[in-house]
């Protein structure tokens, strides 16, 4: 069992914390809760997000995306997962996905993004993802903008979120490039 106090943060707010090797365990009793309910909707469920990349410091949220042929199956996911305690947040002001917060506005544990399955949202999850945790001079360089970020951004998510897109979008291209190599 993960400590109470390992993960969560109020919604909209912004703190950076140095990584803890709990949050893949925290990751993976988290996705043994949901196969039951969502898994026969699904087709992969993934830790993503900047828990996901060993060494990286991050806001003590597990991001995990699931993974599903179509969006109009992923709606089927919703009562399923209101059940089991995650909010229904709609897209999230993010095209292309089904977005879920699970936790108490005041401690946000857990973001579950369903996603279409070699969509755009997957792709760059997963890319970005893998990219970093293969290139530790990466991880440094967006755990210092991360931490930046927070300090000047720490009541205000979206402007942080939008702050971090361009170092993102950079990692994308980078990425493209590899494998066209």
């Amino acid at each position: 069992m993960i400590p109470n106090n390992l993960l969560g943060l109020p919604s909209g707010k912004v703190k950076i914390v140095l990584y803890d090797e709990l949050w893949k365990k925290a990751y993976q009793d988290e996705e043994k809760l949901l196969w039951p309910v969502i898994g026969e909707f699904v087709i992969d469920i993934q830790h993503i997000g900047s828990t996901s990349i060993p060494g990286l410091a991050s806001k003590p949220i597990i991001d995990i995306a699931a993974f599903v042929t179509s969006l109009n199956i992923g709606e089927a996911c919703i009562k399923p997962l209101e059940k089991i305690g995650y909010e229904y947040r709609y897209d999230a002001g993010v095209p292309g996905r089904h977005f879920f917060a699970k936790g108490s506005r005041e401690n946000r544990t857990h973001f579950l993004h369903i996603e279409e399955l070699h969509g755009e949202l997957w792709k760059n999850h997963i890319l970005f993802r893998d990219y970093l945790r293969e290139h530790r001079e990466a991880v440094i360089e967006y755990a210092e903008l991360k931490i930046e970020l927070a300090k000047k951004y720490e009541n205000d998510r979206d402007t942080y979120t939008i702050e971090k897109a361009g170092f993102i979008r950079r990692i994308l291209a980078m990425t493209e490039k590899e494998l066209q190599s």
